[in-house]
Formats: structure tokens, sequence, C-alpha cells
């Protein structure tokens, strides 16, 4: 959620901005808004001024047969008046907290401005794209072929867009997370295997809800998690950190769910774009003058696991047009996938700056300052990685002419095997 002060002192930019972003939202309903509870806590203070006035020279009269009762008549309709202007300013906040549940986070300054994600901005390239001496295969050929995806039976017993990991495709899913959770955990990242549902409070603290709840899956009173960046955020909802333990780093492991209401025909062969799949995410706590230092070492730290899995990829970072609903900046990991001869997003790693502490209420007391005045926190995550994706790369990448697979050297210890066999 926006700052409502900050907006409103700040109009023209932030139109400015959300245009960049080719958002739709009408900041004329907000500043009538915000003028209105400014006029009711104007009118507010000036009655309660004149109450307090009224209330002394009410003792000096409150005797006299007839002035008396006369000035306690007044100070009850200046009262019932003050409980009004009360109920109004009230309502105005409520109806501007309202508002900005729907108004998407404003671009930092160094974002591309653009229309969309043609307009992103490559920023490296990490190794070259493999070339391979036979024609290439996609993932969901090579999967079927070497025992590890069978997806006409998980379509059998789920219904489409969804993974059935067979054989060593089990161990390379678990192997896997295990991996990316050490490499995580090499650079301070404190592991974390959160639950996989989570209350409505929780999805509004993240940003997921209100604005797209047509996304998520809903089971009674709880959400499934489209990613496990909604519970680990939220450990801190309504809290006020120790400015001297940040910046706070959590690496977690979990099952997503997903509609994908919005991707209708995108990705409909493979695992690239499915209800379900697993993620090991990377969420970072920081204070506002660190926050973009952090955004690029949370990049760098997804980064070392597609170097250790010997990947190609590249690093974009993502123009106005196409950065998410709650981001100030993002970056966009894409990796190679000679099957399909393209760079595919494995991973997004975001600042929201005091986006999303505002709507959880996460705060922090600034180190050395045990009395000072709390401030919002910058929240930071990441995909490190998405892993049916990175199964889709490895799986691409390390197709060979006889149909075998082979994996990095990296991944032996978690896998048990080097080598693939085709069935």
């Amino acid at each position: 959620m926006l700052d409502p002060k900050n907006l409103f002192q700040n109009l023209e930019r932030a139109r400015t901005k959300l245009a960049q972003r080719r958002s739709n939202v009408d900041l004329g309903q907000f500043e009538q808004l915000y003028q209105k509870r400014l006029d009711a806590i104007r009118t507010f203070e000036e009655n309660r001024a004149l109450q307090n006035r009224l209330s002394q020279d009410f003792k000096k009269v409150a005797r006299d047969p007839e002035a008396g009762p006369r000035m306690r008549e007044e100070l009850k309709v200046l009262s019932d008046r003050i409980r009004e202007l009360e109920k109004e300013a009230a309502a105005a906040e409520a109806a501007i907290n309202e508002f900005l549940l729907f108004v998407p986070n404003l671009p930092h300054d160094s974002v591309p401005v653009g229309e969309s994600e043609a307009d992103n901005v490559v920023v490296r390239v990490v190794g070259e794209p493999k070339k391979l001496d036979f024609e290439a295969k996609p993932h969901w050929e090579v999967g079927q072929r070497v025992g590890v995806l069978d997806l006409e039976t998980a379509a059998k017993v789920s219904g489409a867009r969804f993974a059935l990991y067979r054989g060593y495709g089990v161990y390379l899913e678990l192997g896997l997370a295990r991996f990316m959770l050490d490499v995580a955990r090499e650079s301070g990242y404190e592991p974390i295997l959160p639950p996989y549902m989570v209350l409505r409070e929780s999805m509004m603290g993240t940003g997921q809800l209100p604005k797209f709840e047509e996304e998520a899956f809903k089971t009674d009173d709880l959400y499934l998690i489209p990613t496990a960046e909604v519970p680990v955020t939220n450990m801190h909802r309504d809290e006020i950190l120790d400015g001297e333990r940040l910046p706070i780093r959590y690496v977690a492991y979990s099952s997503c769910f997903r509609r994908e209401a919005g991707a209708a025909g995108r990705d409909t062969r493979g695992i690239t774009r499915v209800h379900q799949f697993q993620k090991v995410e990377l969420v970072k706590f920081a204070t506002p003058e660190t926050s973009y230092d952090e955004l690029e070492k949370l990049v760098g730290n997804a980064e070392e696991v597609l170097k250790r899995l010997e990947l190609p990829y590249r690093v974009s970072a993502l123009s106005t047009g196409d950065i998410g609903f709650s981001a100030a900046k993002c970056y966009d990991i894409e990796v190679w996938l000679p099957g399909q001869n393209t760079y595919r997003e494995i991973s997004s790693c975001s600042n929201f700056e005091d986006f999303q502490a505002r709507r959880a209420g996460i705060r922090y007391r600034p180190a050395g300052d045990p009395k000072g005045k709390p401030r919002f926190v910058h929240t930071l995550n990441g995909s490190g990685l998405a892993i049916g994706r990175t199964i889709v790369a490895l799986l691409e990448n390390g197709q060979q002419a006889d149909g075998s697979v082979v994996l990095p050297e990296a991944l032996v210890p978690y896998v048990g095997v080097r080598v693939l066999e085709p069935r």
C-alpha cells in the first residue's frame, strides 16, 4: 500500500508513474477522499478547541440559572458534532485504505519506461546458449523419454496443468530443493518450511488480495499459497523489528498453487505453467537505505544456483509496463531452453520498498535508537529457484543425441546419478 500522505502531496508524480505502468487507476477519487478527511480533521480540531474554551467558561457560569443551562446545551450540541466529525474522518480514512488496496506500487526511477515485456532491458548474459548438434527436443518429450515426467497420468488424475514425477524425477525434484536451500544457507539465509495455507490477512499483507483473488485457490477460510513469499513475509506481520537484526534473510521451500486465470492459452504443454509446483523462495527484510543494495545481492544469490548448475541465462530489468503489482523494481532471470530455442523466466527478484510492509504492519526501530519512532521496513523476495522450471532447463540443456540426459556434477550428491538413461 502506498503512503497516503506522500501520495496526496505528490499526486502529479504518482499519476505519471501509474501511467508509465499502464495503470487505469483514477487518483481523482483518492484526492477527493483525502481532502474530505483533511476537512473533517480540521473542522474536528476547530470544534475541539472551541469545546475546550467553552468548558472553561462553563465552569464560571455553571450555577447561573440562565447562562448555565444554555451553555450546557451548547456544549452538548458541540459534543455531538465532534462525534460526527470523528466518524466522518474515520469513514474517509477507511475509504482511502480500501481504495489504496487496488493501487499498484510506483516504479522506482531506475525502472526502464516501456509498454510491455518487449521493453525490458537485458542487463547481462551469462554463458553461451547451448547449440546442440542434433534436433533439440522440448522438455515434455525429453522427460517422458527418460521416465521422469508423466503428464498423461497427471491429466488423468487431476486435469490439465498438473505434473507427475516418476522415478528419478522425484529425486530430481527433492534434490534440487535441498541443493538450493544449501546454496542459500551459505549466504546467510535461514531455512523455513512454511504452512501451505494462510489467512486472508496474510494474502492482503503481500498484495495478492483483493486485486488477484481470481488467481487464488481457496478452501473454507484459508487460501492455498501462490508462493512462500506470503507466509514468510507475514511471519513478521504487525511486529516492530529490532533494526540491529536487519537485513533478515529467509529461504523457504514450499508447494505453490495458482489458478493461472490470466494465462489462458499460454504454455499449455509441459510443466512451465502449472497449477501446483514447488519453489525455493528468498525473502528479505531491509532498511530503506540498504534495500536496493540488498536487491542486487538477492539477484546474485539466485544467479549462483544457475552458475553451479551450469545453465546459460540472462538477467533483465523489467519495464514499467511489465512490472508486477506490488514491486517498485524487478529483475527477471531467464534461463536458456534449447528445446524451445528461447530464454524463459526462472526467477523474479523484486524490491517492494514499504508497499507490503504498510499493508502488513511490519516496522523496525533504527539500530542504536531503541526509543526512536518505528519506520516501515522494505521487503524483497525472489525465486531461488522455481524447481519445475529448473527441471525444464536441466532436461533441455542436458539432453544427448542418444536420448539420455546428463545432469550437472553439482547435483550428483543430491540426485544419486549423473545420467538419466532413456527408458
